[in-house]
């Protein structure tokens, strides 16, 4: 039973602050990528110079949660391989190249019915019928993606965005799968191990020209500015990647992982924003009634499956990320 104190009132402020610093550094990374690709990146590139630099952030954090345990490394290596191939390489690569092809807030709202994959998943793999309430917001999540789409404006008939853009939600489904799994390895090793692992892994198929890999020194423009290209280049590796799975962490140890994913689902919305900020992709009123029953539907569904969440008992500043089994939301 979790008993309410002072303390745990300061976490559950900590938390929220937290989590809503993850989604929002989340939010800002395809608005950024999707300069970058403008300016002759290729998203293969993008991505691994995000996962990468982030990977590199993050191995000094990581270590020390490894206590030097490497049997732990070798007994969840297939976990991590796994995690690095397909929740970060493919869901971000898929994202990005989605982004290249449709509006960033579409392309994420889409990617975001990745918990009704994840409830069909559990229903036909370890049969966990879903209740009324998961599926009525199922349903208000597939009328809300049509919604989004707004086929009929034209805005999103390219069939190759939203090829990638479900190809996007069914990486972040995987996503959750991986991450219930490996208790025993610390959040942050999974998470480092993964991202250089994706990192990796796109350079090796750029050098094979199995993805086009190529990257430009040109300057980046945005809808009211241009900038270096490295400047978006460490804001997308530290800021949108690095900093946001430490936040987002730190977050879901605080809040425990249903309200966590609840406020992660403010990256929507934050991705909206900077869209509009930076690439004057402003969502017209029926995109805006889409995202909100699809955000509506995503609750639904999580509000009806079961779960055993529970705040635990309060940490101090060096416990944050020691030993987290779980991770946040994830991006693009």
């Amino acid at each position: 039973m979790v008993t309410l104190t002072h303390d745990s009132g300061i976490r559950m402020r900590s938390g929220l602050l937290l989590a809503l610093a993850s989604a929002t550094s989340f939010g800002l990374s395809g608005p950024l990528a999707r300069g970058l690709m403008n300016a002759g990146w290729s998203a293969a590139a993008v991505v691994a110079a995000r996962v990468l630099l982030a990977g590199a952030v993050l191995l000094p954090l990581a270590l020390p949660h490894l206590r030097g345990n490497w049997n732990l490394l070798r007994a969840n290596a297939n976990l991590i391989i796994a995690y690095g191939l397909v929740a970060v390489a493919g869901t971000q690569l898929a994202y990005f190249n989605a982004v290249a092809h449709m509006e960033v807030g579409a392309a994420l709202l889409i990617e975001y019915t990745a918990p009704i994959a994840v409830v069909g998943w559990l229903w036909v793999r370890h049969r966990q019928q879903p209740g009324a309430a998961t599926i009525a917001g199922a349903v208000l999540g597939i009328a809300g993606l049509l919604l989004v789409l707004d086929v009929a404006a034209g805005l999103s008939t390219d069939a190759i965005g939203i090829t990638w853009a479900l190809a996007a939600m069914f990486g972040a489904a995987a996503y959750f799968v991986l991450s219930a799994h490996g208790g025993d390895l610390p959040g942050t090793v999974l998470a480092c191990g993964g991202l250089l692992i994706g990192g990796l892994t796109l350079i090796a198929a750029g050098a094979l020209g199995i993805v086009p890999f190529h990257a430009t020194t040109h300057e980046v423009a945005f809808a009211d500015f241009t900038t270096p290209w490295w400047i978006p280049i460490l804001v997308i590796g530290i800021v949108t990647a690095a900093i946001a799975y430490v936040t987002g962490i730190a977050a879901t140890r605080r809040l425990g992982s249903r309200l966590a994913s609840f406020v992660a689902l403010t990256e929507v919305l934050a991705a909206l924003l900077f869209a509009w900020l930076l690439l004057a992709e402003a969502p017209r009123p029926i995109q805006l009634l889409g995202g909100a029953l699809i955000l509506i539907g995503v609750v639904t569904v999580r509000l009806g499956e079961p779960t055993t969440s529970a705040l635990g008992d309060p940490e101090t500043p060096a416990d944050i990320l020691d030993d987290a089994s779980t991770l946040p939301q994830p991006e693009p």
